[in-house]
């Protein structure tokens, strides 16, 4: 059948006008019965979804992932397998501002990425920076909230990010990070990420292993001064958006390779700190980078809302081989996410074309809003009407580990490291350098004057000379000299 060019309404049916009603004469009232009138009407004022509560403001690509090393020693998972080639999506986004806020805010920027594995969809939730703020998902909701708006006057407000930030002091390492060059990365292809969590691998013997992903970018890292960012704010809210779908359009397409941070399974109870501490790095000097591939973005999306608004990044879509760590935000995260995603945009989510896994579907989860894809008879399980069944012999137990004793209240157990203060204040000694040192001071100091006052400004002079005695008195002097 040729291609017609005359439009429809949504079942189909050729419309009669496009830009007149219909209405009883010439001057008379516009008539019920205009159906597609109404159609009109009714899907604008439902073709909004709520926005993501963090990371509602980003954008996203699709391309591959090829496996260059092999790593089949450390893990089963089909997509790290030698010779492997999978298909992605990838969403970059902020994390506290809106659906319409600034790409250049000063703001960790989210890296999202599904894998569409022989096995399901493989999803990494990750940012470019290696930790969080804090490490326990009691305190996720209030962080925040604490980084976007008041109740009285919906303004954001420093004094209500410094209050918290100053209040918990595992927040230092990461609001080092934040307050230095790679807060405002000059855009999303010159920025690393990482899963930040820590993860289980699980190789074909059974062995057990903890690793981290560093996405590290093959563009090379490169930044936004405070200054360069506020005007780009002004000129172009959209500055990052725009410049990763033009970097597509002419063939400019961004890599990052892989690399892997490997623990052996027996390392971690006795590590000096405890290494599922998500506001901790592992020295690459204890756990070297290993190389395992280099994803590659090829093709912008054909539609925005529904390949990269719709798309649902999950950490609980984990394929066999690869499998979640003691880290408490993370399994805080494993049931959040993916109940964010049921309100957000419906039960069936994972029907949707971004969302539907390649490797087909045999669930026997059934119905609900707008399921098109329902499991035939039977509908139960065990069976022996010809379902399908759990391939235990194949795929063997779920990759974990396994808990022994009472269910309490309490932190982490403790390593001989596990302070708050010790990774900030070697990050702002031994990794910066002089330029960089100054540029963290004058970014602090700027965000300090902008509406924090006391009791949140001495505490916040106490927080950063507990990360560096000199970083703690420069910014002082910064604030009151």
């Amino acid at each position: 059948m040729p291609e017609e060019k005359y439009s429809t309404n949504s079942a189909g049916i050729p419309t009669e006008s496009e830009e007149h009603s219909l209405t009883a004469g010439p001057d008379g009232p516009i008539l019920l019965h205009d159906h597609y009138l109404i159609e009109k009407m009714a899907l604008f004022n439902r073709e909004r979804v709520p926005e993501r509560q963090p990371h509602a403001k980003g954008a996203g690509a699709f391309g591959h992932f090829e496996v260059t090393n092999d790593v089949s020693q450390f893990t089963k998972a089909d997509l790290f397998q030698p010779g492997r080639r999978t298909d992605l999506v990838i969403r970059f986004s902020t994390v506290a501002g809106e659906r319409g806020s600034p790409d250049t805010w000063r703001d960790p920027r989210g890296f999202a990425i599904k894998f569409y594995t022989d096995f399901g969809n493989y999803d990494m939730v990750g940012n470019n920076t290696p930790i969080f703020f804090v490490r326990d998902p009691m305190k996720f909701q209030d962080f925040i909230r604490s980084q976007k708006r008041r109740a009285d006057n919906d303004m954001r407000d420093h004094d209500m990010q410094w209050d918290f930030w100053t209040l918990s002091p595992e927040s230092a390492h990461q609001v080092t990070w934040l307050m230095g060059d790679r807060g405002i990365p000059a855009n999303w292809r010159h920025m690393d990420g990482f899963s930040s969590h820590t993860y289980l691998w699980v190789n074909a013997g059974g062995e057990r292993f903890w690793v981290k992903y560093h996405f590290k970018t093959d563009q090379g890292n490169d930044f936004l001064t405070q200054a360069d960012a506020d005007r780009l704010a002004g000129e172009d809210g959209d500055y990052h958006r725009r410049d990763l779908w033009q970097a597509l359009e002419r063939g400019d397409h961004p890599s990052w390779t892989l690399k892997m941070q490997v623990m052996p399974f027996a390392d971690a109870p006795d590590y000096r700190f405890n290494p599922f501490d998500l506001t901790k790095v592992w020295p690459h000097g204890d756990y070297p980078l290993i190389e395992v591939g280099r994803m590659t973005l090829t093709t912008n999306p054909a539609n925005f809302h529904t390949e990269i608004e719709q798309a649902a990044f999950e950490p609980s879509n984990l394929v066999p081989g690869i499998g979640p760590s003691p880290d408490k935000m993370l399994l805080g995260r494993m049931f959040s996410y993916p109940d964010a995603h049921r309100y957000r945009i419906g039960a069936n989510y994972n029907e949707l074309p971004v969302n539907r896994p390649r490797s087909g579907v045999r669930s026997y989860n059934k119905d609900g809003h707008l399921r098109h894809h329902n499991p035939g008879d039977p509908v139960y399980v065990p069976n022996s009407k010809g379902g399908p069944h759990s391939d235990t012999d194949r795929f063997g137990e779920p990759a974990g580990w396994h808990v022994d004793g009472e269910m309490i209240h309490a932190a982490y157990n403790l390593h001989s490291q596990d302070d708050d203060w010790g990774q900030p204040g070697t990050l702002v000694r031994d990794v910066l350098d002089d330029a960089a040192r100054q540029r963290l001071v004058d970014n602090i100091v700027g965000h300090l004057k902008d509406g924090v006052g006391q009791p949140v400004l001495a505490r916040a002079f106490e927080y950063w000379s507990n990360v560096d005695a000199d970083l703690g008195a420069r910014v002082k002097a910064g604030v009151t000299g």
